[in-house]
């Protein structure tokens, strides 16, 4: 005698897996930040996360890297995997950011502001 079908477990594990990460399961992604010539590079390396559920967003000067899980991707259901913050110094363009998603890795690159950019002349305006 069969109480639950194979269809029921098939769309009940997703729900459980969601509901295991919002009671605290959460993925730990390998974080690294490089100070290179030209600037900063943020890697995250979290190889399972599939690229579209990774997303970067800057407010002001504060640096939000973050995946989510959702069941199916119009799920209005989501998740966080992960959630890293990063304070940027003011020696960054932050209107240069870039970010690339590659092997399994995401890297966003944030590039020192050339001081040779806040050197200029002010119009000067006449009323």
């Amino acid at each position: 005698m069969n109480l639950i079908s194979r269809n029921t477990i098939r769309n009940f594990l997703p729900q459980l897996d969601l509901l295991n990460t919002l009671g605290g399961g959460v993925a730990q992604p390998r974080l690294k930040l490089d100070k290179q010539a030209k600037g900063v590079v943020i890697s995250v390396a979290a190889p399972s996360v599939r690229p579209e559920t990774f997303h970067v967003v800057l407010d002001n000067n504060r640096l939000t890297v973050y995946a989510e899980y959702r069941h199916e991707p119009e799920a209005k259901l989501a998740a966080p995997l992960f959630v890293h913050t990063f304070e940027l110094p003011p020696s960054l363009d932050l209107d240069r950011i870039d970010a690339v998603h590659e092997d399994g890795e995401l890297r966003v690159r944030i590039p020192f502001e050339n001081p040779a950019d806040r050197h200029r002349e002010i119009d000067i305006k006449r009323r």
